[in-house]
């Protein structure tokens, strides 16, 4: 603030200056830098979001958190997956991700024009790690596509795989997220279905 109070200033005495009236810019100056100092700067929009769009971290949690400066919620190490498919093995994978991340996932029905759909590729290795997440298809939403990479990657390890499943000691699957406007998202494998318009 004292900077943006400064070039103002400035500005008013390059103003005034023109018009031979140098003695009234430091009382009005006086009364600016007063003003100003009762302000606080907004904190910068990090969000990825294009200007002027309204920040959707704001409306799902306080502060001016990133993407990359989620708190995922400490789970303990699962239990080998019993999955009997590389579906029912993505569903454990999405829940996962929601039990990390309850407060950024939407429990309703979605609306029904999305605000991103987020296509993910990623391998998980026989241990149940993640070893790769990267963007399969995204629509140019940098926040909405860092949200679904970040969450992947926070609530890892996964369930260790059955054996039947992995082919190579790993297991390669892609997944989609489903984004409201309001940032908040339900991953395809246990979405609700969207909301009639």
């Amino acid at each position: 603030m004292a900077v943006l109070t400064k070039r103002l200033l400035q500005a008013g005495q390059q103003q005034v200056q023109r018009h031979g009236r140098t003695a009234s810019v430091s009382a009005a100056g006086l009364l600016l830098m007063s003003a100003c100092s009762t302000i606080t700067e907004a904190p910068p929009d990090r969000s990825g979001s294009a200007p002027g769009a309204a920040n959707p971290i704001a409306s799902v949690s306080s502060g001016s958190a990133s993407p990359t400066e989620l708190a995922a919620k400490s789970l303990p190490p699962p239990a080998p997956s019993q999955a009997a498919s590389i579906d029912a093995y993505k569903r454990e994978v999405a829940q996962r991700v929601y039990a990390s991340f309850p407060s950024y996932v939407y429990q309703e029905q979605p609306q029904p024009l999305l605000r991103a759909v987020i296509v993910l590729r990623y391998v998980i290795n026989a241990d149940g790690s993640l070893s790769r997440v990267e963007l399969l298809r995204g629509n140019g939403d940098r926040f909405a596509e860092q949200r679904a990479m970040q969450s992947l990657r926070q609530a890892a390890p996964f369930a260790k795989p059955p054996a039947k499943l992995i082919r190579g000691a790993r297991l390669e699957l892609s997944e989609t997220w489903l984004f409201n406007d309001d940032g908040r998202f339900q991953v395809r494998s246990i979405a609700l279905p969207q909301r009639a318009e």
